[in-house]
């Protein structure tokens, strides 16, 4: 495994990092906690020290599992989780307002059961709140040393300059692969010149980019990516299989499987400092690294 610092923070972080969405157990399908626990710990196993999750995953169950995968392993691991978006059914709320946010910080704290957060990121602006008062609440906390750096996600270049104005930031977690590349127009450049980790997710696009759907899927009830991916539909769907085409010719010609294809266009795209890679089992989170 190769490490990349992050941005301006002295984290230094595995080249392919796992993301957690998934192991929420209900956005992506219900799952085993067991077999997501050997999953992270196999990524740790091969390597990989970014372990990113979030409450919304599964509300605070990603969490939960992580926490409990990391234990007697926390040296190892650059543990990112987020603030902002509040699980109500299967409803996603944006909210930063201060309360709020103080709130989120120690429940993941306790969550993960750890002393600090590495890397605390801000999941989505919230246009109803000021950023300002968000920001003192947030500052407040890394001074009482609940978490070390600040992060951003799913920002654009003039909210960063607001967040910029008020207090420090390190990295920015936006959506990015091959079937999602809008942060190339300006994103990614401003956070090239400005010295911003990205720390990019959607590396497999939801799971198509690893080739292993040969049909539009049926989702089960629980499976609920579609609504965030407009992949598993047409037209979409048959562009896609129209790049998987050489993606599995690249595959074939490396003697690799496909999803490591798509990881490694993301990981070295210029200004990209770790892809987010998903995993369910043990087996994926080692070939993912």
């Amino acid at each position: 495994m190769q490490y990349r610092t992050l941005g301006i923070s002295d984290l230094r972080v595995s080249k392919v990092g796992l993301g957690t969405w998934a192991l929420g157990s209900d956005f992506f399908g219900e799952t085993d906690d067991q077999r997501s626990i050997n999953a992270i710990q196999a990524a740790i196993d091969n390597g990989i020290t970014l372990i990113d999750t979030a409450p919304a995953y599964g509300d605070g169950h990603s969490e939960k599992v992580v926490g409990q995968a990391i234990k007697g392993r926390r040296e190892n691991v650059v543990l990112a989780t987020k603030c902002g978006v509040k699980r109500d059914g299967k409803s996603f709320n944006i909210t930063l307002k201060p309360d709020s946010v103080r709130q989120e910080v120690d429940d993941s704290l306790r969550r993960l059961d750890v002393e600090v957060i590495d890397l605390y990121q801000i999941h989505w602006p919230d246009k109803d709140t000021p950023i300002e008062d968000t920001l003192e609440v947030l500052l407040r906390a890394q001074e009482a040393g609940k978490f070390r750096y600040l992060g951003l996600s799913n920002f654009k270049p003039d909210q960063m300059d607001e967040v910029n104005e008020i207090a420090e930031f390190v990295s920015l977690q936006p959506q990015y692969s091959l079937l999602h590349r809008k942060i190339e127009g300006g994103t990614l450049p401003y956070c090239r010149e400005n010295n911003i980790g990205v720390v990019s997710y959607g590396t497999l696009a939801g799971g198509i980019l690893t080739g292993k759907f040969t049909e539009i899927p049926d989702f089960d009830e629980e499976d609920r990516r579609s609504d965030f991916y407009n992949y598993f539909q047409e037209p979409t769907w048959t562009k896609v299989q129209q790049l998987l085409d050489v993606l599995r010719d690249i595959a074939t010609d490396r003697n690799v499987p496909v999803p490591q294809v798509a990881i490694t266009w993301a990981a070295q795209q210029p200004g990209i400092t770790s892809p987010l890679v998903g995993a369910k089992t043990a087996d994926q989170a080692a070939s993912n690294a």
